[in-house]
C-alpha cells in the first residue's frame, strides 16, 4: 500500500507550509462555524470558506503543475513575512523600551538605541556623525 501511494504521488506537488495553514484554516472555519451563524442562502458561510480552503489545499497537494504551486508558495511566504516581520518588530519594541530610549536620527533617520537613566546627553549618530541633544 505505502509503495502504491509512492507511486501515486510521484510528480505531484505535495504538502508544503502554505498547503499546511490552508488546512488549518479549514479547520477554524468549520470550527468557528458551530459558534457563529452567518448564513447566505441557506448555507453557513463559515463551513462554505471552511471547505473551500479544504479542496484548494488538496488540489495543491495533488498538482502536477510544480512551478505554478512554488510560485504560490513563494509569495505565501512573503506575505507571511511581512506579517510576521512586524509584529517581531513591535515585540522588539516593547522589549527594548524598559531598558533603553530609541531615536530616530534628525539628519538620516537612523535609529539609535540609547541607555536610559543617563540623564541629558549628546548623541553622535554612527551614520552620518551629526550630533543631537536628547534626555535619555
Amino acid at each position: 500500500m505505502k509503495q502504491k501511494l509512492i507511486r501515486f504521488m510521484n510528480g505531484r506537488y505535495g504538502v508544503d507550509s502554505l498547503n499546511r495553514f490552508l488546512l488549518g484554516l479549514a479547520l477554524v472555519l468549520i470550527l468557528l462555524s458551530i459558534f457563529v451563524r452567518i448564513s447566505v442562502f441557506g448555507v453557513s458561510l463559515l463551513n462554505l470558506l471552511g471547505l473551500a480552503a479544504l479542496v484548494y489545499a488538496y488540489f495543491r497537494m495533488l498538482s502536477r503543475n510544480v512551478q505554478k504551486r512554488y510560485r504560490e508558495y513563494v509569495r505565501f511566504i512573503a506575505v507571511r513575512n511581512k506579517v510576521t516581520g512586524f509584529f517581531k518588530n513591535k515585540i522588539w519594541y516593547l522589549k527594548q523600551s524598559r531598558q533603553y530610549h530609541i531615536y530616530k536620527c534628525p539628519g538620516c533617520g537612523q535609529k539609535i538605541r540609547i541607555p536610559r537613566g543617563k540623564g541629558r546627553i549628546e548623541i553622535s549618530c554612527p551614520k552620518c556623525r551629526h550630533k543631537f541633544i536628547k534626555k535619555s
